[in-house]
């Protein structure tokens, strides 16, 4: 008896399955962050603030970059094995176009949670554990830039990520090198700002989801108009 799992197409939606999975914890995470818990420390005093970044955000930070590192490997076996049964054509179809515009920020978003994020966020619960960290309202500025910057590309990761199976897009005489290089320009050019930048709009919850939506419609209209 055949088992459809254990052929090549099951283990790409084991790869899929997983990379699912992974990606609800991790965007879940990263909204329960920004969303709820950012506004929660902004009204708390000081003991229950710091009582909650000993004990509540290193059990959320965990849940969170290990779903981002799900997430990211499960996204490059999937790449992987679709361009081993469909052959790399396939990353200049609409679908390659979409996936691989999301895919760069997925990958943006993966490098800021553990380069970025995790290493200024255990300055931060070490200065909250009583350690000297002299640095430690830097790094919480640098990571709260660097999660609102994730937060910004999720919305347009997740369009884009559903755009590849379900939003074909029109791929004209120029094929799809021209799209992706300019919208490869724009995500690079936030994330430089998520880097070394300002958080401008997106300091506010209504501004980042709001400018996450101009994003989206921007990298559309050049997904669109470019390829």
């Amino acid at each position: 008896m055949d088992i459809s799992l254990f052929s090549g197409q099951g283990l790409e939606f084991i790869y899929r399955f997983i990379h699912f999975l992974s990606g609800v914890c991790w965007i879940g995470v990263l909204w329960y962050f920004n969303f709820i818990q950012g506004s929660y420390f902004a009204e708390a005093d000081g003991g229950a603030k710091s009582d909650a970044v000993k004990k509540l955000v290193p059990r959320a930070l965990w849940w969170f970059r290990w779903g981002a590192m799900g997430t990211f490997l499960s996204g490059c076996l999937l790449l992987m094995a679709k361009s081993m049964s469909a052959g790399m054509g396939i990353f200049n179809t609409s679908w390659g176009l979409t996936i691989l515009v999301g895919a760069l920020m997925g990958t943006f978003m993966w490098f800021n949670v553990w380069f970025i994020i995790w290493p200024a966020q255990k300055v931060v619960i070490a200065a909250a554990n009583g350690e000297d960290q002299p640095t430690a309202a830097a790094c919480a500025a640098k990571a709260g830039l660097a999660s609102r910057t994730n937060t910004l590309f999720s919305i347009p990761l997740l369009f884009f990520m559903g755009a590849a199976s379900h939003l074909p897009v029109s791929i004209g005489a120029r094929g799809t090198m021209t799209a992706m290089l300019v919208a490869f320009a724009v995500i690079i050019l936030v994330e430089l700002n998520g880097l070394f930048g300002k958080l401008g709009p997106i300091k506010k919850v209504s501004g980042v989801i709001h400018m996450g939506l101009l994003l989206t419609a921007l990298l559309f209209a050049i997904v669109e108009g470019f390829s």
